[in-house]
């Protein structure tokens, strides 16, 4: 009991990270002398089985990556914070992230990364989140010190990528971006200082 109190919330981001891949997995079929191919007749019509994926990867990704730039605005407004929940969630956002790209080269083949610049934008993106991922832990925050920081700060490259990579796919960047841009709003030290002024008293 004393283990959940302390990582309640690692476990809800962990079930909550983990669960959706049930709807991957029935999509799927995984062979270990074939690889992996999609299953057919698994989407409604006119949509096929790894556009389907490539939408569920890459929505949960980039909210993800939303809920992890949302924290800091919701300390700043409510004052309730847990960093360790953050890397959680990083970390939840680098799984779907890398997951997303794993299935759409598994369909087209890693040279198709290259043919349009939402792929490169997608593909930055995700070269950022890998080593941001690898030290996501308590070890690498010790030795890194104050790099530790200016290392996770790479996230917000890797947001603005991913943004550009959904922006010239479809039209619900602009949801995302919103609620980014607001949080980066909150974080002007002027307007800042003040909401935490305003919440204290």
């Amino acid at each position: 009991m004393n283990f959940i109190k302390k990582n309640y919330g690692w476990i809800i981001v962990a079930l909550l990270a983990t669960l959706p891949l049930i709807i991957i997995l029935k999509m799927i079929n995984i062979d270990l002398v074939n690889g992996f191919t999609f299953a057919e007749n698994t989407v409604e019509e006119n949509t096929t089985t790894p556009a389907m994926l490539y939408h569920v990867s890459g929505e949960f990704a980039i909210r993800w990556m939303t809920a992890v730039l949302t924290l800091t605005p919701f300390y700043i407004l409510f004052g309730v914070t847990n960093l360790f929940v953050r890397q959680a969630m990083g970390i939840a956002t680098a799984f779907w992230s890398i997951l997303h790209f794993i299935i759409f080269i598994g369909s087209e083949g890693f040279l198709a990364t290259f043919t349009q610049a939402n792929y490169i934008a997608g593909f930055a993106a995700i070269l950022i989140l890998v080593p941001l991922l690898f030290t996501s832990n308590r070890k690498s925050m010790k030795a890194l010190k104050k790099n530790w920081k200016r290392l996770q700060s790479l996230v917000y490259g890797s947001v603005l990528l991913s943004l550009l990579h959904i922006a010239i796919l479809n039209k619900t960047w602009i949801i995302y971006t919103v609620i980014v841009g607001l949080g980066f709003i909150i974080r002007i030290p002027v307007i800042k200082s003040k909401l935490i002024e305003r919440r204290k008293n």
